[in-house]
């Protein structure tokens, strides 16, 4: 298929055939982007090889094992083996969120450990330049392509191709919520293109075809290929049932996909473990001490210290045209609720008139926020500078000294104010059980667009399943969020 000059590596795949059939053409756009990952990183690392081979090649090696050649060839090989060995080509896992980039750093610490040893065994001197330049510089490439290649698929995906058709097979409140979740996240990859329920009246549900009952659901797979089969919960799913759907599959390409009734936890927590013959999923608890926080506290001093020299020049002219657009200081000091429940001052730049706090009760019949929220999408208060401050999220920036000083973290939830948070549920207040961040699945979700309850569950949902894996994740869609300027006002 060919776009505005560019050959994709996608095929405009995802739709139904003549015949009614669903599952061969997205299986056929499948294989054919996995066949281009899977050449992009050999590329990649064959590129990066071969430069360090040319540029730093030695030909005074004293032996056999200190050939250039040989190391050259040496971490081509490693590399490629790792990559296949921890899964990382699995279709399942392109281009879908954390796990390929975490699988792909897994690979690449693979490699590395296995270079090392076999350097010191062979007593290499030449050994350090791969370790250190090599592995890192294939990691660099082998993450931006594809993450390039993640953007065009998501972009496929939002014009509806390369989709996976999905038969949903559960309750009709259960279905109705995946359907939802499918059409509000397409770049996810799933299409409902059919239902199998029980006890719902009518052709349809939510506009997609009712084709049978629960019963029916590996008979419609065999003649129309889904290519999957999405199980949510419904009383008639007995594990007898599911074991025998399971068998009725096989020797298709059709994926089951059983949705647990812990539909929030996900990530690392979950693991699946053989009990007594019988099959269990494991939920580990949340993490909120230990060597993983340790890591994640030094890293949110480190990158605040960096980021604050970095951004030192851009905050000073800031700071002159806060002072030089209205009266009062350049920065903005507030309470707010950190971890734990203990208050902190947070710190911002300037964005609205003097005594703007004030003036806040008589815009109360105006609030257009969403729950606890106090949000006005054209606040009278708002200066002409603080309107592309907080557009751009350059009001945050002072929020970086506030990490520094360990009283919030990069990324975490949104820091609430005292009045919102004594009016915080039990479930709600799990949200303090981490710092608050300065950016974080808020941030790059929509911001105020969003409604109270998907910004609590997001908030939660961070809470429940937080990795660094998911944090470098956030970080790096923040950019993105913070060019567009979505939902901030």
């Amino acid at each position: 298929m060919r776009q505005g000059g560019i050959v994709s590596p996608f095929p405009s795949a995802g739709g139904r055939l003549a015949n009614g059939a669903v599952g061969r053409p997205a299986v056929d756009w499948e294989q054919r982007y996995r066949r281009t990952v899977i050449t992009t990183d050999t590329v990649a690392t064959a590129v990066v090889v071969a430069a360090i081979g040319n540029f730093f090649g030695a030909r005074d090696a004293a032996n056999w094992h200190e050939k250039w050649g040989i190391l050259a060839f040496g971490t081509e090989l490693l590399v490629l083996g790792a990559l296949a060995v921890s899964r990382s080509w699995a279709p399942g896992v392109l281009g879908q969120g954390a796990e390929e980039f975490r699988r792909l750093g897994r690979s690449l610490f693979m490699a590395t450990v296995v270079l090392a040893l076999g350097g010191i065994a062979l007593t290499s001197r030449n050994i350090k330049l791969w370790i250190f330049v090599a592995i890192p510089a294939i990691a660099l490439i082998t993450m931006t392509a594809r993450y390039v290649l993640r953007l065009w698929l998501h972009r496929q995906r939002k014009e509806g191709r390369c989709l996976r058709p999905v038969l949903a097979a559960g309750s009709p409140a259960t279905v109705r919520d995946l359907i939802t979740r499918t059409r509000r996240l397409p770049h996810l990859g799933w299409r409902v293109d059919a239902v199998c329920t029980t006890g719902h009246d009518g052709d349809q549900l939510d506009g997609v075809p009712v084709v049978g009952r629960l019963s029916d659901v590996a008979g419609h797979v065999h003649r129309d290929g889904y290519r999957v089969v999405a199980v949510t919960p419904d009383p008639h799913w007995s594990p007898d049932r599911l074991q025998r759907l399971a068998w009725n599959l096989e020797g298709s390409d059709t994926e089951m996909v059983v949705a647990p009734v812990l539909m929030e936890v996900a990530g690392p927590r979950l693991h699946i473990d053989a009990v007594l013959g019988i099959p269990l999923l494991r939920v580990s608890m949340p993490t909120f001490t230990g060597g993983r926080r340790a890591v994640k506290g030094i890293v949110d001093r480190t990158g605040a210290a960096i980021l604050l020299m970095l951004f030192a020049p851009l905050m000073v002219f800031v700071g002159l045209l806060v002072l030089a657009d209205s009266r009062g200081g350049a920065f903005y000091r507030q309470r707010r609720v950190g971890k734990d429940g203990r208050e902190f001052t947070i710190l911002k730049f300037r964005t609205m008139v003097a005594g703007a706090d004030r003036a806040r009760a008589g815009l109360a019949d105006r609030n257009e926020g969403a729950g606890l929220l106090f949000k006005l999408r054209r606040d009278p208060r708002v200066t002409r500078v603080g309107t592309v401050l907080r557009r751009y999220s350059i009001d945050e920036l002072p929020q970086l000294f506030n990490v520094l000083t360990g009283s919030m973290s990069l990324v975490g939830p949104r820091p609430p104010l005292p009045e919102e948070s004594a009016a915080y549920g039990p479930d709600i207040r799990r949200r303090l059980l981490v710092k608050p961040g300065l950016t974080g699945l808020w941030q790059i979700s929509g911001r105020s667009d969003l409604s109270w309850e998907e910004a609590v569950r997001l908030d939660l949902r961070y809470v429940e399943d937080w990795s660094l894996a998911l944090d470098t994740v956030i970080l790096w869609k923040t950019l993105r969020a913070v060019f567009y300027g979505q939902g901030a006002y």
